[in-house]
């Protein structure tokens, strides 16, 4: 089965999405807001949950078809276009190009969601933490919680190109990066160590100090002593000369591999720095998404001088568990422990957060308590969010959302992990859930949907790493694979 994500995605929206209240800075007093004038009394009435933003727009100019393929007969405008109807466009030059645009291309492709299967990647005995395709596509990376760090050639049939054991492991692999010539993977987990690797090297089993040497990037100092801190999230830069860092000293760090050596500390929160990445290729914004219910956004040209972040967004009313930049240094989402994924326009940001209204009037622990049924009605009275995507849920650990990939789907969608076990997809603009995968047993921390094509891979506390495709590959369920394994195991062990 495949799924039509079209014009009732747009009108009907199966869960709630919020707007930013035009008067929310003065409610606040939260210092000098940098965002623009919300004039949305002077536009057409849209529905209520539509998004009324530039980036709506944005979104559309990059996924939907040019407008003479869209007219190919007579009458009102449709959407989604028929592929058939675009083809005959094509073949008659309605576009005047004689080709499909990027935009034609992302329409076709982002009709047909990779939903099909699931298919096993691998199955592993602990838990899967890390799902990452590298920027090209041809390779995935898994990271378990029992020290593992697999990496799968993709364009190989999934052939295990390296098993890294990962040095000096504590609790478990809490991040992965790959560096943008693939030739290195930095691994992060509960220490101030950073360790890197050659993923180039010819041998497939990688152990420290057995095959191979791990490179150990230290981010602490004298007076922080072993073990201080541990490192939550970590990414390269566009150009490979840098890392940054998210731990839980409410820091940032950047070390300079070049140098190498530690280049900025930035205590840039009250609480752990859950999430940190590059706004864009130029390296000068950092973004990062902490405990104390922020997200931050950090100028790298001016931090010296003034040692303050470029600005503040408030909206979400429990921690940041994770960042997803959209690349164009403006827009990013966060995922956040208050079960809600919300759109941010940094041109919204405020000086300061001067005011922080004490919401809780209830105690609760997201490790191992359910949601209170009390705050699911919450609001931020300082809300300055573009839209906030509800359905799936946020528990148990630090759950990720990103956005689709840009040259397949024009970054039309927003998806996630879930603790129910599920994996979500959001329509960007309509914010509607336009599907949800089954599969998992378990709390889904991270999937990755490939640069290229209709293909999304999960990876789940139950130890499964699968992925889901369109169209299917023929190859059995994923369900009866499982049941034959799970036969086989009951066998050998009574």
């Amino acid at each position: 089965m495949y799924f039509l994500a079209g014009e009732a995605a747009f009108n009907n929206m199966g869960y709630s999405m919020s707007r930013l209240d035009i008067n929310s800075d003065l409610l606040c007093g939260s210092g000098t807001s940098t965002s623009e004038a919300d004039d949305s009394s002077h536009r057409p009435n849209k529905p209520l949950n539509y998004l009324d933003h530039e980036i709506a727009q944005l979104t559309k100019l990059k996924s939907e078809p040019h407008d003479h393929l869209s007219r190919i007969l007579p009458g009102k405008r449709e959407l989604p276009v028929s592929t058939v109807k675009m083809l005959a466009g094509r073949e008659g030059n309605y576009s005047g190009r004689g080709r499909f645009s990027t935009a034609d291309c992302c329409h076709v492709l982002s009709r047909y969601l990779p939903v099909n299967g699931p298919y096993f990647v691998d199955q592993k005995t602990t838990r899967a933490y890390v799902s990452q395709f590298s920027a090209d596509g041809s390779l995935f990376v898994a990271g378990f919680q029992g020290s593992n760090i697999i990496i799968y050639n993709v364009d190989k049939g999934w052939k295990v190109q390296k098993n890294i054991g990962a040095k000096s492991l504590r609790w478990t692999i809490t991040d992965t990066s790959l560096s943008p010539d693939q030739r290195y993977l930095v691994y992060a987990s509960m220490s101030p160590i950073l360790h890197i690797v050659n993923v180039g090297s010819a041998a497939t089993e990688s152990f420290a100090n057995i095959t191979e040497i791990h490179d150990g990037l230290d981010l602490s100092t004298e007076e922080d002593g072993a073990y201080s801190f541990g490192i939550f999230s970590v990414k390269y830069s566009t150009d490979g000369r840098e890392l940054v860092a998210g731990s839980n000293d409410n820091s940032i760090y950047i070390y300079d591999l070049e140098a190498n050596k530690l280049s900025l500390r930035i205590l840039a929160h009250t609480s752990d720095v859950n999430s940190v990445c590059f706004a864009d290729e130029s390296g000068h914004l950092i973004y990062s998404g902490s405990d104390d219910n922020l997200c931050k956004v950090w100028d790298r040209r001016f931090l010296k001088a003034k040692g303050k972040p470029a600005g503040v967004l408030m909206g979400h009313l429990e921690g940041i568990t994770f960042l997803d930049s959209r690349g164009d240094a403006r827009y990013f989402i966060s995922n956040s422990k208050d079960q809600s994924i919300k759109l941010w326009d940094i041109r919204r940001m405020s000086s300061n957060a001067t005011s922080n209204p004490g919401f809780r009037n209830y105690e609760w622990d997201y490790r191992w308590m359910e949601y209170p049924p009390q705050a699911r009605g919450l609001k931020h009275p300082c809300d300055q969010s573009l839209a906030t995507y509800k359905g799936h849920s946020v528990l148990r650990t630090l759950i990720r959302c990103h956005f689709s990939p840009e040259y397949s789907t024009g970054q039309r969608y927003i998806y996630t992990g879930s603790h129910d076990s599920y994996i979500y997809i959001y329509d960007v603009v309509s914010g509607a859930q336009v599907a949800r995968l089954e599969h998992h047993k378990s709390t889904v921390r991270d999937c990755s949907w490939h640069p290229q094509h209709p293909m999304l891979v999960s990876s789940s506390f139950d130890g499964d790493i699968v992925r889901w495709e369109f169209p299917g590959n023929g190859e059995a369920p994923a369900s009866l694979k499982k049941k034959i394994r799970g036969y086989v195991f009951n066998e050998v062990c009574f």
